[in-house]
C-alpha cells in the first residue's frame, strides 16, 4: 500500500480503532504500520513516537467523550443531568474500551489536548452546581463521581458482576439513585 493518504489524523483514528479491538496497552507503532501496509519508520513522519501516538488517541477519546456527554446533558439539570452524564460515560466506555482506557492513561499533560479534558471537567462541575455544591466539596464530589463511574464500568466490563443474580442495570440505576441522594445531602465542610 502506498503511503499516500497517511496523515496523523488517520493514524490516530486507526490507532483508536485498534485500541478498541486489541486494547490500548497493545497498540504499537509496528501494529499500526501493519494496518497501513508500511514499515514502522514511515509513520514517524506523522507521529514522534509511541507516546505521541497514545497521547493523540487519548486526546481523540477525551474529545469524543466530551462531545457525547455534552449532547446527553443538553437541557438537563439535577438528577436528570447526573443520570444522562453517567450513562454517556458508561456507554462510551463499553462501546470503546480501548479509547476509554486511553482517557485513563497517565500521559504527558503538555502534549495532550487539554481542552477536551477541561470540557469534561466543566460539565461535571456544571452538574454539581445543580446540587448547589460549593468548593471544596465540589472537588471531592468530582472525584467521587469519577471513581464511582470508572470503578463500576471497569468491574462490569471485566465481568465482575456476572456471578450475581441481580441485573447489572438495576444495580447501575441504584448506584445513580444513591449518588443523587449523596449529592443532595453533601456534608458541609
Amino acid at each position: 500500500m502506498a503511503r499516500a493518504g497517511v496523515t496523523a489524523e488517520r493514524l490516530t483514528r486507526a490507532a483508536a480503532d485498534l485500541a478498541d479491538e486489541i486494547g490500548f496497552a497493545n497498540v504499537t507503532v509496528s501494529a499500526l504500520a501493519r494496518l497501513f501496509g508500511v514499515k514502522p519508520a514511515a509513520l514517524y513522519a506523522h507521529v514522534r513516537d509511541l507516546r505521541d501516538l497514545r497521547t493523540r488517541v487519548a486526546s481523540l477519546a477525551l474529545a469524543e467523550l466530551a462531545d457525547r456527554a455534552a449532547s446527553a446533558l443538553a437541557g438537563r439539570a439535577g438528577k436528570d443531568a447526573l443520570v444522562a452524564f453517567a450513562n454517556a460515560y458508561r456507554d462510551y466506555a463499553k462501546e470503546h474500551p480501548g479509547r476509554y482506557a486511553a482517557t485513563q492513561a497517565e500521559l504527558d499533560s503538555e502534549s495532550i489536548d487539554v481542552a477536551a479534558g477541561v470540557r469534561h471537567a466543566e460539565m461535571t462541575r456544571a452538574i454539581l452546581r445543580g446540587y448547589d455544591l460549593p468548593e471544596p466539596g465540589q472537588t471531592d464530589a468530582v472525584r467521587m463521581l469519577h471513581s464511582t463511574f470508572h470503578g463500576y464500568v471497569s468491574l462490569e466490563t471485566a465481568g465482575g458482576f456476572r456471578r450475581h443474580p441481580r441485573e447489572v442495570e438495576a444495580s447501575w440505576a441504584g448506584t445513580l439513585d444513591a449518588l443523587d441522594a449523596v449529592l443532595r445531602n453533601w456534608p458541609s465542610s
